[in-house]
């Protein structure tokens, strides 16, 4: 049985009407999904400021501030995009970003180099988003920023990303990317997420994971003959952050089966983990303020905010 990682998540999830445990339903589409312009064709809202944290062009994120005193907490944000910077950047997730911040939430949105930039793909591109996470850690207090109040939010290949991220303390050694201490993330949201990379391979889109996956996870070595033992997650637990994988019924890119397989594995380790499956929903309504699925895991991020592990 899936478990709940606190009681208000669980209420949460009866009120939005999602099945937070069990197989995942094959109920029929009611309504249409979601398509990317139906996101992108919005205004497109613009962060209170950018920060680099390397000398790329890649290498930088954006901050959304909230109004009022603070210090604010702040939701560690990674977008997705296949991990390759030709399908999509960071600005993907302005849109969720605003409303995050409107609500009181500080967003930390990483931009980071895809497997299709110099240096990104193994290890750059896992380099990247640690460090984007360090670099708030080191300057976030004078931003005005809560960094001991700290949530992830990852979207199709920046679930996988923004879960690596907290577990990455985990690698062992032989690891080109190395390990690091901890951050004091509590609670991920992996959001139509590709966590596991082993079984998204055949699972989500050719182009989107097999024609790039030897660039992500590098080549198997005496020290490291399994690529995935510091590049996927299963391979990383147990841990101590919460992990939450939401996913849409309907969506082809990161079916919900991989949600439900990888908190099965989380439970398993011991850990804490969630499986919430959102009806009528694709893989774009994940991201897109106005939606059930987007104002569920605001609701979400704002609950483990407000209520730390």
């Amino acid at each position: 049985m899936v478990k709940s990682v606190f009681f208000s998540l669980a209420a949460l999830a009866f009120l939005a009407g999602c099945a937070a445990q069990g197989a995942p339903s094959q109920s029929p589409l009611k309504v249409p999904l979601m398509t990317w312009s139906d996101l992108t064709d919005r205004g497109l809202p613009q962060p209170t400021s950018s920060h680099a944290y390397g000398d790329h062009p890649s290498q930088f994120t954006d901050l959304w501030l909230p109004d009022g005193p603070g210090p604010h907490p702040v939701v560690l944000m990674i977008h997705g995009g296949c991990w390759q910077k030709s399908i999509a950047g960071r600005s993907l997730m302005n849109y969720a970003a605003e409303d995050l911040r409107q609500r009181g939430m500080a967003v930390w949105n990483v931009e980071y180099r895809g497997v299709d930039e110099t240096g990104g793909g193994y290890p750059g591109t896992y380099l990247d988003v640690r460090a984007a996470a360090h670099h708030l850690l080191e300057i976030g207090p004078s931003l005005n920023l809560d960094i001991g109040q700290i949530v992830a939010f990852g979207h199709s290949a920046g679930g996988h990303l923004a879960a690596w991220t907290a577990v990455q303390s985990n690698i062992p050694q032989g690891s080109s990317i190395g390990r690091d201490a901890a951050l004091p993330v509590s609670t991920v949201v992996i959001s139509g997420g590709l966590a596991d990379l082993e079984a998204s391979v055949p699972v989500t889109l050719e182009t989107c994971l097999a024609n790039i996956i030897d660039d992500l996870t590098g080549p198997p070595s005496a020290d490291r003959p399994d690529v995935f033992s510091d590049t996927s997650v299963p391979e990383l637990l147990p841990t101590p952050v919460a992990l939450i994988s939401v996913n849409g019924d309907q969506d082809r890119i990161a079916p919900p089966e991989l949600g439900q397989a990888l908190t099965e594995q989380v439970i398993a380790s011991g850990a804490d983990g969630q499986f919430i499956e959102v009806p009528e929903t694709g893989h774009v309504e994940l991201i897109a303020p106005g939606t059930a699925a987007f104002e569920f895991q605001a609701n979400i991020l704002k609950s483990a905010l407000d209520h730390p592990r």
